[in-house]
């Protein structure tokens, strides 16, 4: 898989909103300062609402209600059957919690899901089975 370049994460980065013809990341950035913008929790739900189809809506609900369930050290067979969401989604977020780029695990540590610095092991892969 190929990675892309580091996004430039100063805040005047952030803030300016995309110009025609931006390249990917420039779009994220411009989104990320949308999402900046908004101040209460409703603000934030009509906004996805409007930008996410009900579908994209349910996958990331669906992710995010994974975070929990990992940190709490469950199988991923366990978790599927707790919540629904597919052995493979789940072996998805362990990796991003464990690999990613850090977003899934800022956000449990502030909601208390995780210890911050605490370590997190992706369960070997006879739990997805």
């Amino acid at each position: 898989m190929k990675r892309r370049p580091a996004l430039d994460r100063s805040p005047v980065a952030i803030a300016a909103p995309a110009a025609p013809g931006a390249s990917a990341d420039d779009r994220l950035l411009g989104l990320v300062g949308a999402l900046r913008a908004l101040e209460t929790p409703d603000e934030l739900r009509r906004f996805l609402v409007d930008l996410c189809t009900p579908a994209e809506l349910e996958a990331m609900a669906d992710r995010w209600a994974v975070v929990p369930e990992l940190a709490e050290g469950r199988a991923y067979r366990e978790i599927h059957d707790r919540t629904g969401v597919s052995v493979t989604t789940v072996g998805r977020v362990a990796r991003c919690l464990s690999l990613g780029a850090g977003g899934y695990r800022l956000a449990a540590e502030r909601l208390g899901h995780l210890s911050p610095g605490a370590a997190f092991a992706v369960p070997g892969h006879d739990d997805a089975h």
